[in-house]
C-alpha cells in the first residue's frame, strides 16, 4: 500500500531536529524506518510529517569511556553494533543484534528505534533492562537520564515525550550475560524472551509477557530458584495466534533458565 502524502525534513543537527519536533505535534522522528514506515503503509499510524535523523552525526557514535561505560548513539544500526570493537565491552549486545530479522533490517534498523518503539516482541528492551542501561533524552530543557525501569512505560510508550529525542544509551561493561528467546522462525520476532546478567548480582528481564520488560532478582542462579522467581511473578501474558497465556508463562520459565545458564557460562 502506498503512503499518503506527509511532510518530510532531514535536519543536520540535534537542535534542528528538536525544533522541528517541537513545532509540529503531528511530526514523528524517523530512525531506520523498519517499523514506522510499515505502520504508515498499513494505515495504523498517520503522522503529519517525518523528521529524518539519518544526517545527525552526534546520534551515531559508539564509544567506550575510561570507566568502561559503553555509550551507543541512538542512530547506531544493529550491524554497526555487531561490528564495533568498542561494543565488545558487552559482547551480548552484538550477539543479540545478530539475531534480529535479516541482514537488510540489521543494516537499517537502529538501537534507538528498537527501544523507542517498545514493541513487547522486540529483542532489545528486555536485554537493556537486564544490563542496567541508562537512556539519555534531549528536550527543550536540556538533557536528562533515566534508567531502564523508568524508560519503558507501556506498549509503544517510553519516557521520550513529545518534542524530545533519545540521544544515547549508556551500558556498563560486563561479560556474564545471556539471552534466550522463542521466535517466529529463525529470524522472526519473539514469542517469549529472557535476558540475564550476573554482573553484580543476578538480574533477569522477561519480554513478551507484559507491556514492559518484567525484571526479576532470583535468589540464586540455580534453575529451581529461577523457575520459582518466574512463577512468583504471577505472570498473566496475553494470548494470541502464536501462544496461549498459559504457554507463554511456561515458556518464560524455560527461556529464563536458558538465559541464566548462558550468563553463567560467559562468566567463566
Amino acid at each position: 500500500m502506498l503512503l499518503r502524502e506527509v511532510g518530510y525534513a532531514r535536519p543536520g543537527s540535534l537542535e534542528e531536529a528538536l525544533e522541528l519536533l517541537r513545532s509540529d505535534d503531528g511530526a514523528r522522528a524517523l530512525a531506520g524506518g523498519q517499523t514506522l514506515i510499515n505502520v504508515m503503509k498499513a494505515r495504523a499510524g498517520s503522522p503529519d510529517g517525518l523528521v529524518d535523523l539519518s544526517r545527525i552525526e552526534e546520534l551515531k557514535g559508539i564509544e567506550l569511556g575510561g570507566n568502561g561505560m559503553l555509550e551507543i548513539g541512538a542512530m547506531a544500526t544493529y550491524t554497526e553494533i555487531m561490528e564495533s570493537g568498542e561494543a565488545r565491552a558487552r559482547p551480548i549486545l552484538g550477539a543479540v543484534c545478530a539475531q534480529i530479522a535479516d541482514v537488510q533490517v540489521r543494516n537499517r534498523g537502529t538501537i534507538g528505534g528498537n527501544v523507542c518503539t517498545n514493541d513487547p516482541t522486540n529483542h532489545l528492551p528486555p536485554l537493556l533492562a537486564a544490563l542496567g542501561a541508562q537512556f539519555v533524552i534531549a528536550g527543550a530543557d536540556g538533557m536528562r537520564t533515566v534508567s531502564a525501569d523508568e524508560f519503558f512505560l507501556g506498549v509503544y510508550m517510553t519516557a521520550v515525550g513529545t518534542g524530545e529525542l533519545l540521544t544515547t544509551i549508556r551500558i556498563p561493561a560486563g561479560r556474564a550475560d545471556g539471552f534466550s528467546a522463542v521466535t517466529l522462525g529463525a529470524e522472526g520476532t519473539c514469542i517469549v524472551s529472557a535476558a540475564a546478567s550476573l554482573n553484580g548480582g543476578l538480574k533477569i528481564a522477561l519480554g513478551c509477557v507484559d507491556a514492559v520488560p518484567v525484571v526479576l532478582h532470583p535468589a540464586s542462579a540455580d534453575a529451581d530458584a529461577v523457575r520459582a522467581a518466574v512463577e512468583g511473578a504471577n505472570l498473566d501474558p496475553p494470548s494470541d495466534v502464536h501462544a496461549s497465556s498459559e504457554y507463554r508463562a511456561h515458556l518464560a520459565q524455560v527461556v529464563a533458565v536458558r538465559a541464566v545458564n548462558q550468563a553463567s557460562e560467559n562468566r567463566s
